[in-house]
């Protein structure tokens, strides 16, 4: 009997636990300029059944690329911040924050800016999402840690605006491993050691980014790992930045088993 009271209570603070895990709030809160950010987070809102929420502009940007970049250059050279709409949700009501944005100038964009002037979060949970041409999950991430020093900054799931097809399947393993979300995945494995790229090797990469707008640099050394779907590399290139010095960086790419599936890098970690 004494056996059955203390597995009882075992058990019921095992549902006190899920239960309290699934009492937090959580939002999706985003900004999207040309639809792609607004795509992963509706399906963060359909994966989780949270509440969703999108960040609008009084004057927004108008669309065209090259207008965009030339305000948005203006804005960062004069401090200015776009003014944002009132948000039709109160950010207090919420413990977990999925914060959503493109990636400009290598970190989160500029209405996000406006939005950590007004909105400090303390005491929340951020955790991060973002879409991009090349990368920037890090970066802005790292660079929201430093705008919101009372909030707790979660590094999240980012996605090349070219591969917004895959973000189902990644996003639910994504939020299984964040605890945020109820399932089992298989775990993946660590990458291998790094070793000298072979001619296969250069063979990935260059079908994975040599149609890149932008020169992503020369592969140098590469490790491997086997996922349930298909095989990642992670290489280590070597290029010059913009002061024509050495640098080095890491490229992500996966091929799925697919047949007849291209090779897709990814994202850039410099």
């Amino acid at each position: 009997m004494k056996k059955f009271i203390i597995a009882t209570f075992a058990t019921l603070g095992l549902v006190a636990c899920a239960s309290q895990k699934n009492e937090q709030k959580i939002l999706v809160l985003y900004y999207s300029q040309t639809g792609a950010t607004e795509s992963v987070a509706k399906e963060i809102q359909k994966q989780l059944g949270a509440d969703i929420a999108k960040i609008d502009l009084e004057n927004p940007y108008d669309g065209d690329f090259n207008a965009t970049i030339a305000r948005c250059q203006e804005e960062m050279k004069t401090s200015k911040f776009p003014a944002l709409k009132p948000l039709n949700i109160n950010v207090k009501d919420y413990d977990i924050v999925m914060l959503g944005y493109p990636i400009w100038f290598g970190t989160y964009a500029r209405p996000i800016a406006s939005l950590v002037q007004e909105q400090k979060f303390e005491g929340k949970k951020i955790v991060t999402f973002c879409t991009f041409g090349s990368g920037g999950l890090q970066t802005s991430t790292s660079d929201l840690k430093a705008a919101l020093p009372n909030a707790e900054i979660v590094e999240g799931y980012g996605v090349r605006t070219a591969r917004i097809g895959s973000i189902e399947e990644e996003l639910n393993r994504f939020l299984i491993e964040g605890g945020y979300k109820d399932g089992e995945i298989e775990p993946l494995p660590p990458f291998g050691k790094h070793e000298t790229v072979s001619p296969e090797d250069i063979q990935v990469f260059n079908e994975a980014c040599g149609d890149y707008q932008f020169p992503l640099g020369t592969p140098v050394d590469v490790a491997k790992r086997q996922t349930p779907i298909g095989t990642e590399f992670e290489f280590t290139v070597k290029s010059q930045d913009m002061n024509r010095k050495e640098s080095k960086a890491t490229i992500y790419v996966t091929k799925t088993k697919k047949q007849g599936a291209k090779a897709e890098f990814t994202q850039v970690v410099r």
